[in-house]
C-alpha cells in the first residue's frame, strides 16, 4: 500500500508545489503591474493626449514630411509649431485677458469704485420679468456699497470659483502645450511606433484579428478627433453667420475665436454670454429683436450638442450608436479625453464580442466548409 501511494502523493506535493509557484509569480507580476501604474498615473493624461493628437495629426505629418523629403523630425516640429500658434497661443491670450477682467472687477468691487449705468426704461417693459430686473438694477446704480455688502458672502464665493475655473484652464492649456510637444516626438518615430502597437494587438488577441483592430483603433481616433475639429468650424461658421445677421461689429474675429475655442474644446458660451449682454445692454435692438437675437445666439452655441451624434462614427467599421454611446459615455466619466478612450474601448469591445458570437464551435459549418471535408 505505501508502494502504491507513494507516487501519487508525490505528484501531489510537485503539483502543489508548482502551483503555489505559479501564484507567487502572478502576485508578484501584479504587484509589479500596479506600482507601474502608480507610477505612471500622473502622466496617464498627458500621454492619452499625446497619443491621440499623434494619431490624428499622422497623416498631416506624412503629407508635409514627403515635401521635406523624409525628414520626420523636421516636419514634427513644423506641424507642432503650427498647432501651438493656431489653437495653444490664441487661447491663452483669451484667457490671459479674461484672467485680467476678473481681477479688475474684483478690485474696482473692493474699492468701491464699480460704476453701474443707469437702467433704461425700455428695461421694464421686458416680458414676465422686466419690473423686477429694472427695481434691482436701479437699486444697484444708486447704492452699489450696499447691494455688495449684502451680498458678500455671495460674491466671495463667486470670486474664488471663477479664479478657480480661470487657473483650471490654464493648467489644461499648459498640458494640451506638453501634449503637442509630446505628440511631435510620437509622429517623428511614427512607423516603428504603428509596428509596436500591431504587435501588442496581435499579442493579445492573435495574428489574424490584431491588425484589423489596430486599424479600428487608429479610425476610431481620428473619426473622433475629426467630428470634434469639423463640429467645432461649423458651430464657428453658424455663430459667424448669426452675428452678421444681428449686425455685430467684429463678427470675423468673433467667429475666428470661437473656432479656436471649439477645438480646444472650450464652451462658445464664452464669446456669445458677451455678445448677448452687448444685445441688451446697447439699447440698439427693441425688445423682440433682442429675444430673438438671443435665442438665435443661444442655439448656435448650442449646435456642437446636436451635430456630434451625427458626426461621430463615420468612417468606422462600427455601428454608429456604438461610437456615439462609447464618446458621451467617456466624456460624461473622463471629460473630453474619455471621449476618444469610451469610443475606442466600446468600439474594440463591440468587434471582439461580435467576433465571438459569430465563431460558435456549435453552429453547423457552411456550405464551403462542407465541400471542402467531403
Amino acid at each position: 500500500m505505501d508502494m502504491q501511494e507513494t507516487p501519487g502523493h508525490d505528484l501531489e506535493q510537485r503539483l502543489s508545489a508548482r502551483l503555489l509557484d505559479v501564484f507567487i509569480r502572478a502576485g508578484l507580476v501584479l504587484a509589479m503591474t500596479m506600482l507601474c501604474y502608480k507610477i505612471f498615473a500622473p502622466f496617464l493624461p498627458l500621454m492619452l493626449w499625446a497619443l491621440i493628437l499623434a494619431v490624428t495629426m499622422y497623416p498631416i505629418h506624412q503629407h508635409i514630411a514627403k515635401r521635406l523629403g523624409r525628414r520626420q523630425g523636421l516636419a514634427a516640429t513644423l506641424l507642432v509649431l503650427i498647432g501651438i500658434l493656431l489653437i495653444v497661443a490664441p487661447t491663452s491670450v483669451l484667457l490671459s485677458s479674461l484672467s485680467d477682467s476678473t481681477f479688475a472687477l474684483i478690485n474696482n468691487i473692493k474699492h468701491n469704485t464699480l460704476k453701474i449705468p443707469e437702467p433704461s426704461p425700455d428695461v421694464a417693459s421686458w416680458p414676465i420679468i422686466g419690473k423686477k430686473i429694472h427695481a434691482y438694477w436701479f437699486q444697484v446704480h444708486a447704492d452699489l456699497p450696499a447691494v455688495i455688502q449684502s451680498m458678500q458672502p455671495k460674491i466671495g464665493e463667486l470670486a474664488k470659483h471663477s479664479l478657480e475655473i480661470v487657473t483650471g484652464t490654464g493648467s489644461k492649456i499648459l498640458q494640451f502645450l506638453f501634449s503637442f510637444i509630446i505628440a511631435g516626438v510620437i509622429m517623428t518615430y511614427g512607423e516603428s511606433g504603428a509596428r509596436a502597437a500591431q504587435a501588442i494587438f496581435e499579442r493579445i488577441l492573435g495574428i489574424d484579428r490584431g491588425k484589423g483592430f489596430a486599424h479600428l483603433s487608429t479610425a476610431t481616433i481620428r473619426t473622433v478627433a475629426a467630428g470634434v475639429i469639423g463640429i467645432a468650424c461649423i458651430q464657428a461658421l453658424f455663430i459667424g453667420l448669426a452675428l452678421i445677421i444681428i449686425g455685430i461689429p467684429w463678427a470675423g474675429v468673433l467667429a475666428m475665436v470661437t473656432l479656436v475655442l471649439g477645438i480646444a474644446q472650450l464652451p462658445a458660451f464664452l464669446v456669445t454670454l458677451p455678445v448677448i449682454g452687448y444685445i441688451w445692454y446697447s439699447g440698439d435692438y427693441s425688445t423682440a429683436a433682442a429675444i430673438g437675437y438671443t435665442v438665435l445666439l443661444i442655439v448656435s452655441g448650442n449646435a456642437d450638442n446636436v451635430l456630434k451624434p451625427f458626426m461621430l462614427g463615420r468612417g468606422v467599421d462600427a455601428p454608429m450608436p456604438v461610437i456615439l454611446l462609447g464618446a458621451l459615455g467617456g466624456m460624461a466619466t473622463t471629460g473630453i479625453l474619455g471621449m476618444f478612450v469610451g469610443a475606442t474601448l466600446l468600439a474594440l469591445g463591440y468587434q471582439i464580442f461580435m467576433w465571438w458570437v459569430t465563431n460558435n464551435p456549435d453552429s453547423p459549418p457552411s456550405k464551403g466548409e462542407q465541400q471542402t471535408v467531403a
